[in-house]
């Protein structure tokens, strides 16, 4: 069920990275960085390595079979790729050694990491010369894309192209001065959004707080109604009070993840990824009793705020996938937890009115216990996976049947 997290976000983004990763390209993805300067990958297709090199591999060939031929294939690639820069000259192309994959149906892509020599003072312009494979084949194109540049406001960017480069026109000027610290901060408040937005677990920790706003229990002072009285909930007399009441709880939430994402970007404090994926599951579930057994009696932001730290942690980690490297640290901090704060907004004003209409009725309670209890289940299967790093038996549907769909509508 951990890979049903980013299925959403797959069939909306595969047919931007499908669209990228075709046969008889290749694509040079750049990173810029103020302090530690440029760095890169180029993406080669198992085509080319196949057709140019005459490797005797398939369309999905595995890291071990490419890395005896890494020096050679880096060789080739330095003699078809060149950056420079109308003031600093030519940069020299150091490659890593790294060799990372990306899988497509028709080819997968064996990507070379490098970092460009000298990284003190970033250019105003980048220069890149590229015709690698385009000898071979006429029809092949270079595509070069800034998927990190934070002033830029470009962050994990794959779907915007900058250059392509032909054999015909093999030689282009990517323009880096339309920087600002506004489209940095602005970038990450998206970032911020985004990943809440895609974040099942984070969504159903939300959904099991807001649950019980719209009513109350017995025992908190509620008037009593006779046409409902089960489970011991009674309905909320006015909308204010209780979106204010979530709002509240909500933002005990914010606090805590806030505080825990800050310490883990200034390496103060950093725990395990699969200990806190395993706390962040158990925290819907935890949540979700709450709902139908008081732990905290009339103090639902216990639960919020604690729990909100372990997601602070889960956080920081999206940080880092998003190659985000500790620069300008306080707007970036600032920018994705406020994209944060109103993604969880959205969600809210997305689901709160909706239960309020519905609170009076009969059903509610019911609802709201069905709901819990389901959410317990679904908690409890992530935290198995999670905590024991196992995949449960519906990955294997998932694998079979959601993402063959997500891919065949990318690649329409």
């Amino acid at each position: 069920m951990k890979k049903l997290l980013p299925l959403l976000a797959l069939l909306l983004l595969l047919p931007l990275v499908s669209w990228a990763h075709q046969p008889k390209q290749s694509l040079i993805y750049l990173r810029i960085y103020e302090e530690t300067g440029i760095e890169g990958r180029v993406e080669v297709n198992a085509n080319e390595l196949q057709s140019v090199f005459g490797l005797d591999v398939n369309l999905h060939p595995s890291i071990d079979q490419i890395r005896p031929h890494r020096k050679e294939i880096e060789a080739y690639l330095l003699k078809h790729l060149a950056f420079s820069s109308e003031k600093g000259g030519k940069y020299k192309i150091v490659f890593t050694g790294e060799l990372t994959k990306l899988n497509t149906d028709f080819g997968d892509f064996i990507n070379f990491h490098f970092h460009l020599e000298p990284s003190e003072n970033l250019p105003d312009d980048l220069i890149v010369e590229y015709d690698a494979f385009m000898t071979e084949d006429t029809s092949h194109r270079g595509l070069i894309a800034m998927e990190y540049n934070w002033k830029a406001g470009l962050i994990n960017n794959e779907s915007i192209v900058a250059l392509y480069l032909s054999k015909d026109e093999p030689r282009g000027v990517i323009d880096l001065t339309e920087t600002s610290l506004w489209k940095g901060f602005l970038a990450m408040v998206k970032q911020g959004i985004w990943h809440i937005w895609i974040g099942m677990d984070h969504i159903l920790f939300l959904l099991a707080l807001i649950l019980p706003s719209v009513v109350r229990r017995k025992d908190e002072g509620v008037q009593e109604s006779s046409r409902f009285n089960v489970f011991g909930w009674q309905p909320v007399p006015k909308f204010r009070p209780a979106f204010i009441y979530i709002l509240k709880i909500v933002t005990f939430f914010t606090l805590a993840h806030t505080i825990t994402l800050s310490l883990a970007s200034l390496n103060i404090i950093n725990l395990p990824s699969r200990v806190v994926e395993s706390i962040i599951a158990f925290s819907v579930g935890l949540a979700a009793l709450h709902n139908i057994k008081p732990i905290f009696k009339g103090k639902d932001w216990v639960i919020a705020f604690v729990f909100g730290l372990f997601h602070g942690f889960g956080f920081a980690s999206v940080l880092g996938d998003l190659g985000f490297k500790g620069e300008y640290l306080t707007l970036s901090l600032v920018g994705f937890n406020v994209g944060v704060e109103i993604g969880q907004i959205v969600i809210i004003a997305l689901i709160f009115p909706i239960l309020y209409l519905i609170r009076n009725r009969k059903l509610y309670p019911k609802l709201l216990v069905g709901v819990s209890a389901l959410l317990i289940l679904v908690s409890t299967y992530w935290f198995i996976e999670r905590a024991f790093d196992i995949d449960l038996p519906l990955d294997e549907f998932v694998n079979r049947n959601l993402y063959p769909i997500a891919r065949f509508i990318g690649l329409m």
